[in-house]
């Protein structure tokens, strides 16, 4: 099964997309330091941009972030255990759902959107890796069953 198809039927849609966000809120609480700063500061000023815009954009993009780890999440069906092997493949995984983000940055039309994203791609593969066992276990829980 396809995490494209599983994940975002009508029925688990919405749920998806608020763990999802649930997620990217923890991950943010996490961080620490100045570049934790740097996110926070950066995640507020995405927030503020209209209500509702993180899940929107978390919505919009999941369908291309599964269908970009579909690949990865087939060689872990293979090997029986898909959610370890994404986090087994976290490099991979993160290089997978950052070609999703940087292909929709181009054709973003926010300025404020887009320089938020020019400014912290920099340091984003690594945030995204710490990111994916969460993740994984976000997909684990509606791939269940």
């Amino acid at each position: 099964m396809k995490l494209s198809n599983g994940l975002l039927d009508s029925d688990k849609k919405a749920m998806v997309v608020e763990d999802c966000c649930n997620m990217i809120e923890a991950q943010l609480a996490s961080k620490s330091g100045i570049s934790g700063m740097a996110l926070k500061t950066a995640f507020a000023a995405l927030k503020g941009v209209k209500p509702g815009y993180i899940p929107y954009v978390v919505e919009m993009i999941l369908p291309q972030c599964f269908e970009a780890l579909d690949p990865i999440w087939s060689e872990g069906l293979d090997k029986g255990d898909p959610v370890g092997y994404l986090v087994a493949s976290r490099d991979r995984t993160a290089d997978a759902l950052l070609s999703v983000t940087d292909e929709k940055a181009k054709n973003v039309n926010r300025s404020i959107v887009r320089g938020t994203y020019e400014k912290l791609r920099g340091s984003a593969k690594q945030h995204v890796e710490d990111a994916v066992p969460d993740l994984a276990k976000v997909i684990d829980k509606y791939t269940q069953g």
